[in-house]
């Protein structure tokens, strides 16, 4: 299978590692060099839609788009615990990092794909982005991000489904992964609630294996289970 991969960050890094070792072919997309064997890195930000269009212009298109994308606190910039600490830059932010890419993505795919060509395209959501599972408030700029590229998913989804009934476009909930977005946020986890980035890629491998263009426009757990959004 033909896999490009967008992020490489520490769950960025474990899917590709995973895929080279289940066979696959992977393009890799991100600012910095993976430095892995095997993978075809391509210097590429992300966020800009010219950069995007240029490295993946002359490619051939994959089987599966897996952005892994993901921004909970960067510089100054923290999870908003009150509504006081919600500025415009910060939210603007992140939806830049968190909900852009996948739409940006999506347009460059749309425009090269064919009716019956099936593709899955898979971007990282949370937990938190679900809006009737939102129970303890807080982190304002990160939640909006996520609910929002949930409902970029569904919206593409619809679309999809009379353009290109063949992919599917989902949203993966990786869980708590120790990579430099939870670090900060750990203390308190039950025992089990912390998987390694390499646990997570072969989870969301496991349910990436098991969609179809039945499921596009949902949202899946690591653990296969739906989130409601």
């Amino acid at each position: 299978m033909h896999y490009w991969i967008m992020g490489g960050g520490g769950i960025g890094r474990a899917l590709a590692r995973e895929c080279l070792g289940r066979g696959d072919k992977v393009v890799l997309f991100s600012r910095t060099d993976s430095g892995m064997e095997g993978v075809d890195w391509l210097a590429v930000d992300n966020t800009d839609i010219e950069a995007l269009a240029a490295a993946t212009g002359d490619l051939p298109l994959p089987e599966r788009v897996i952005n892994t994308l993901g921004m909970l606190h960067q510089g100054e910039q923290q999870p908003e615990k009150r509504i006081e600490q919600v500025t415009e830059a910060a939210l603007a932010n992140s939806i830049h990092i968190n909900t852009w890419p996948t739409l940006a993505m999506a347009q460059l795919l749309s425009s090269r794909l064919s009716r019956q060509q099936p593709l899955q395209f898979a971007a990282l959501s949370a937990r938190v982005g679900s809006i009737s599972d939102n129970r303890a408030g807080g982190w304002y700029s990160y939640r909006i991000s996520k609910a929002a590229l949930n409902m970029a998913i569904k919206t593409l989804s619809i679309e999809w489904q009379r353009r290109f009934p063949a992919a599917c476009v989902v949203g993966l909930h990786p869980g708590t992964v120790a990579t430099e977005l939870s670090a900060p946020f750990r203390s308190g986890l039950a025992e089990g609630q912390l998987h390694s980035p390499q646990q997570t890629a072969r989870h969301l491998l496991a349910v990436l294996d098991g969609l179809g263009p039945e499921h596009s426009g949902r949202v899946f757990a690591w653990d296969g289970q739906e989130i409601q959004p």
